[in-house]
């Protein structure tokens, strides 16, 4: 970045800044660090959240068709085995160090499956496992899923109702 561009860009920061009332040490820091922040790859990030978590999907895929081939479930039977087996495997990655390595090389990808909401619980429980079992791991772990577990009940009770309707109307 050429110096002409360095400075028309702090001046625009420093413009933004002004909107939102910021004193002007607060604005020439904001510049400053803005001037000093890396460029994050994005393409390079979106290319390897899809191989990641399409390879997660994957190998939850090869689950499923182990459990329906060796062990005769069916297609509307299969999906609980397959969960439990990812959701084990994602906390184990995650109990021996391995899965924040990954999610470190593939991004978003990691987040997205149900392993990533294994690792989110069992992350927390590790964090806080010196505060004891129950205030330190039961009250914490799903501080970060908790989220996710609520909008997941939420959303499942709307479809259900409107499941329910639609069914009752046609």
């Amino acid at each position: 970045m050429s110096n002409c561009d360095s400075r028309r860009k702090h001046r625009k920061i420093i413009a933004n800044e002004k909107k939102k009332k910021l004193t002007k040490t607060q604005q020439e820091y904001q510049a400053f660090a803005k001037d000093r922040e890396p460029n994050r790859p994005l393409l390079r990030n979106c290319l390897m959240a899809y191989i990641i978590g399409g390879g997660i999907c994957v190998i939850g895929q090869l689950f499923a068709e182990m459990y329906k081939r060796w062990f005769d479930f069916t297609d509307k039977t299969v999906g609980d085995p397959t969960v439990a087996t990812m959701v084990f495997i994602g906390v184990l990655l995650t109990g021996l160090g391995v899965y924040d390595k990954i999610a470190q090389w593939g991004v978003a990808g990691t987040a997205v499956p149900v392993t990533g909401f294994a690792n989110s619980i069992a992350s927390a429980a590790m964090e806080h496992r010196s505060e004891g079992l129950v205030l330190g791991i039961g009250g914490n772990m799903f501080k970060l899923a908790g989220s996710v577990i609520v909008f997941g009940v939420v959303a499942a009770f709307v479809i259900g109702i409107i499941h329910t309707l639609l069914k009752m109307g046609g």
